[in-house]
């Protein structure tokens, strides 16, 4: 597909998509169309926003809404919003598949926002591929979707023809990432610093909260979960863990890796860590106190299991997240 001027970008309103953020998302590119028209003469490039409805459950999607009517074209590329509800369950994402797949065929690119992945993922374009929605929906998800590889600690992931993006409001990262792409990055960064919000770069672990996996079936294993959970993961040896379950060790190992697709250890730092924000955001305890608190006696070691998880050290998360 063409990327002169004006390049369309499409947004399906499909059942219960979240019009702030199709919206919102048609504003942040206009905007951008105040630098970008004035050069549009010698650089051949602007953004022209199209909106796309099924009319009738026998008609392919249409063009509804379009910020330049007088023009020819089809769109670069056609973005799957995030939902206002839940999912789109399969039967409301069907009807688009057939569509989203010829344009992709064609050279388009697809892009979805949050629970949008869920549309984007019925075509089977994902299949194989690396992908990110909303952190709450990655059991869902991948439930749904086991051919996807699924990373939802990040926040967008621009795979060239296919672009996801993580969280509802990650609409304004998506956004300016397609305006780095076919404006530069001069009106992207101009269009962010209008609208006060960072250009690319966030990750959506650093405000992901660990949710495990509780829903597995294996009572065992859920009763460990449960009594680390009270004790905040203090005592996270393999014996003691095994013991509760009344398994032995090497069973136990097995299971709870199948069950929560993580190690004890693994498991447990993230539990420890989770505990460790809510001290960084809510107390003034120094991050030597708080590494104590959460069970960690080596704060190095506490500095380094944070960052990994979270993306950000201690320190530099407590000037980003803290309360008051």
């Amino acid at each position: 597909m063409s990327t002169n001027y004006p390049i369309e970008i499409g947004l399906l309103l499909y059942p219960e998509a979240q019009l702030s953020a199709v919206l919102g998302m048609t504003d942040l590119l206009e905007l951008a169309n105040r630098f970008a028209v004035p050069q549009a003469e010698s650089t051949g490039k602007a953004i022209r926003v199209s909106h796309w409805r099924q009319e009738t459950s026998e008609a392919l999607p249409s063009r509804v809404f379009d910020t330049m009517p007088e023009k020819d074209g089809s769109p670069s590329v056609l973005v799957v919003p995030p939902s206002l509800g839940e999912p789109a369950t399969p039967e409301i994402a069907a009807p688009y598949s057939d569509w989203l797949r010829r344009h992709h065929a064609a050279g388009g690119t697809l892009a979805s926002v949050c629970a949008g992945a869920f549309v984007l993922a019925e075509t089977g374009l994902l299949d194989g591929r690396v992908a990110t929605t909303h952190w709450l929906y990655e059991e869902q998800f991948q439930s749904r979707f086991p051919k996807v590889h699924l990373d939802v600690d990040r926040l967008i992931i621009d795979d060239g023809d296919l672009i996801t993006a993580g969280g509802a409001m990650a609409w304004t990262d998506l956004g300016l990432k397609l305006l780095d792409r076919f404006l530069g990055p001069n009106i992207m960064v101009k269009t962010a610093r209008i609208l006060l919000v960072d250009p690319p770069g966030r990750e959506q672990r650093f405000y992901s909260v660990f949710s495990p996996k509780l829903l597995h079936g294996d009572a065992a294993i859920l009763k460990v979960q449960h009594w680390l959970q009270e004790t905040e993961a203090k005592d996270i040896a393999l014996g003691k863990l095994a013991s509760i379950s009344g398994l032995q060790e090497r069973t136990f190992q097995r299971r709870f890796h199948k069950a929560t697709g993580m190690t004890t250890s693994e498991y447990c730092q993230r539990l420890r860590v989770g505990r460790a924000r809510e001290f960084l955001q809510f107390s003034r305890l120094s991050v030597e106190s708080v590494a104590w608190e959460v069970g960690y006696q080596d704060p190095a070691s506490f500095r380094k299991v944070f960052a990994r998880i979270v993306g950000l050290p201690p320190g530099e998360y407590r000037q980003r997240f803290a309360a008051g």
